[in-house]
């Protein structure tokens, strides 16, 4: 069982991570102190960008730089067709748990929410989580028939844990109970971007869930976003440095 203080407070590796700011520097400021030696502060989203894909630091953090900005310029420096993003939540109380998608446009496709389920392996793995798996529609079983776009999201969950049950992983049908599953799963998918979205939100803005960040996991590069409303970025920059760490 992992949580967010496993993570600041677990030896982590001698790494340079940069952060975005913006005019109010004060949240990033405060949070990069804690780590003198290994922490870069950017105003120029395009730099951030340019020194992740060169090399020049081992990870990057959006901190509150403005994502319409900062994260075309991560795609197009890191040469990537989409972001793609797996939001790490620790509910109240509770311990971590993994969530995607959560792009609006993304996980519209079965196929595309097996793409994530497979890429997501080595995050749970770097972060000593476990890896039970939960897949979401948007109603229980028995409500088949009774709307399209939920009919699409059951049969899609039906399938992909038939699918990768054959593969070897530990996932299950969670249906639509998202209050059993932030008990029992490691890795939640949700049925669509949209809706992966509003549980980010109600759980994060609303419930009080810590959100650490959002790495992608369609690159080699480590990059965490994170919502440009937090006041303390340290968990997001020990999770960067974590996610440095070569051995899984």
């Amino acid at each position: 069982m992992a949580h967010s203080e496993d993570i600041i407070n677990s030896e982590l590796p001698d790494v340079i991570v940069g952060i975005g700011t913006c005019k109010n520097r004060s949240a990033v400021e405060s949070s990069a102190s804690k780590f003198p030696d290994n922490v870069i502060i950017y105003d120029d989203p395009e730099l951030l960008a340019k020194d992740l894909a060169s090399g020049k630091i081992d990870a990057a953090v959006r901190g509150n730089m403005s994502s319409s900005v900062l994260l075309p310029l991560i795609k197009k420096e890191l040469n990537l067709e989409s972001l793609e993003r797996v939001v790490i939540l620790e509910p109240l109380g509770g311990r971590l748990v993994c969530m995607a998608p959560v792009g609006i446009d993304e996980g519209w496709t079965k196929e595309q929410k097996i793409g994530f389920i497979r890429r997501s392996k080595p995050l749970l793995k770097k972060l000593g989580m476990g890896e039970r798996i939960a897949v979401m529609s948007g109603g229980r079983s028995d409500d088949m028939g009774r709307n399209d776009c939920v009919d699409r999201t059951i049969r899609d969950a039906i399938e992909i844990v038939s699918e990768l049950k054959e593969e070897g992983y530990d996932i299950y049908d969670a249906q639509i109970l998202i209050e059993d599953i932030v008990k029992e799963a490691d890795f939640l998918i949700a049925p669509d971007g949209i809706s992966g979205n509003l549980i980010f939100r109600t759980m994060h803005f609303i419930g009080g869930a810590k959100a650490l960040g959002a790495p992608l996991i369609n690159t080699d590069k480590v990059f965490v976003d994170t919502s440009r409303v937090k006041t303390d970025f340290t968990d997001s920059i020990a999770l960067a440095m974590k996610l440095t760490e070569r051995s899984i």
